[in-house]
């Protein structure tokens, strides 16, 4: 069904870069979602009015706050598509995780405005009514929210979407609240005891915890994250795969909505080549990366000293020194400085983001002692800063 939703009405669908099929995958989202939800909202409502359920009447205010969540994506994801303009010469991508932002905030009054009604039966319980056909149609709902849960999920990892993935996590969160509707109706049922207070406000905390986990995913991007390690993997990959580059660091990545991106990257080449040449090949890369990676790349050219055999002994012992302390250390812009008595080992050390200010400082001494320990006529001058990158490729 999805591929068939995605073949019908996304043009184009298998350019998942281009801005207006990344829209047009929002806008087939959102209609499917407005759909599916008003559906559910208008069987529910009657079903919870039939049998008296303010549990079965709650989850149908759940699915009439999904369908207008729905719309608020759609409008959201129309403003991101408008191109750069003088005022915003990145685009307005991030109007996307506004969107989804408002979303969530409409997610946990819902869930809020439940959590009181339901707090109110339960002081006050009133008389409920078993029917096997409000079971029957709950568990239709159940359904329904699970292929809508997969469907956004399906189209989430298709365009590389933290939106899309966040409201596949809402409709799996539904499936979790009417499931737990449907016990209280069966215990009604078999048992004659009304639960349905206390289900209502299990159903209303999982509606708030939804709208807060929507809500931390799209601030995210807006407050600025750690680069994921994928991406970063994929970037120091692409650059180091051209001839004429040593190595790379310092890869910084802002985020200006999906699919838009601007990063920059340090490259090491060697400084016996002409300084024109490097120049080239790096000015070729950021064309590629452009084409090739939709990033806009900016990279800083960095010579590093290739004939200097006594250089590389000492790089090599700091190295083993970083790795005897931390694994997941790193160095570069790695220089020596000889004199008479004792050699200055100038370096910058990269150290995970999770470091704190006295772990650097511990951290420091404990790779100057190291190095010392290789090398005894060493002085190190170290320069400590934090990976932009995040857990997983330190």
């Amino acid at each position: 069904m999805t591929d068939f939703l995605v073949r019908r009405f996304v043009k184009d669908y298998e350019n998942t870069q281009d801005v207006g099929v990344r829209t047009r995958y929002g806008e087939l989202s959102g209609m499917v979602g407005i759909c599916c939800n008003l559906l559910l909202f208008v069987v529910k409502m009657a079903t919870g009015l039939m049998a008296n359920s303010i549990s079965v009447m709650a989850d149908a205010f759940n699915n009439l706050s999904d369908a207008a969540s729905s719309i608020v994506s759609i409008v959201g994801v129309k403003m991101a598509e408008k191109p750069a303009d003088e005022e915003h010469p990145f685009g307005h991508g991030r109007i996307e995780y506004i969107a989804a932002f408002i979303v969530a905030f409409l997610v946990i009054q819902v869930g809020f405005s439940l959590f009181k009604t339901s707090i109110g039966k339960i002081r006050e319980p009133e008389a409920m009514t078993f029917h096997w056909i409000s079971v029957g149609i709950l568990f239709l709902s159940v359904g329904v929210k699970l292929w809508l849960g997969m469907f956004n999920r399906r189209l989430g990892k298709r365009i590389d979407s933290k939106v899309m993935m966040a409201t596949a996590a809402d409709s799996l969160g539904d499936v979790a609240a009417t499931s737990a509707t449907i016990l209280s109706i069966l215990v009604y049922g078999f048992l004659n005891l009304n639960v349905d207070g206390i289900v209502g406000l299990a159903v209303s905390v999982v509606v708030m915890i939804a709208g807060i986990n929507i809500a931390k995913d799209t601030l995210a991007p807006l407050i600025g994250e750690a680069i994921d390690p994928e991406v970063y993997r994929q970037i120091t990959e692409f650059v180091e795969s051209y001839d004429g580059i040593l190595g790379s660091h310092d890869l910084i990545v802002h985020n200006y909505g999906p699919g838009r991106s601007m990063a920059s990257i340090h490259a090491e080449v060697p400084n016996n080549v002409d300084v024109e040449i490097s120049h080239e090949i790096i000015d070729q890369i950021e064309r590629d990366a452009a084409r090739k990676l939709n990033i806009f790349l900016v990279i800083h050219l960095d010579p590093v000293e290739m004939n200097n055999e006594k250089m590389e002994s000492y790089r090599q012992s700091a190295k083993e020194a970083l790795a005897e302390v931390d694994s997941r250390l790193s160095l570069h812009d790695f220089r020596m400085v000889d004199g008479m008595e004792h050699v200055n080992l100038i370096f910058d050390l990269v150290v995970p983001a999770d470091y704190t200010p006295q772990m650097k400082s511990k951290v420091k001494e404990q790779v100057e002692t190291e190095i010392r320990r290789r090398v005894p006529t060493a002085a190190c001058v170290i320069t400590v800063e934090n990976s932009y990158c995040g857990k997983g490729a330190e």
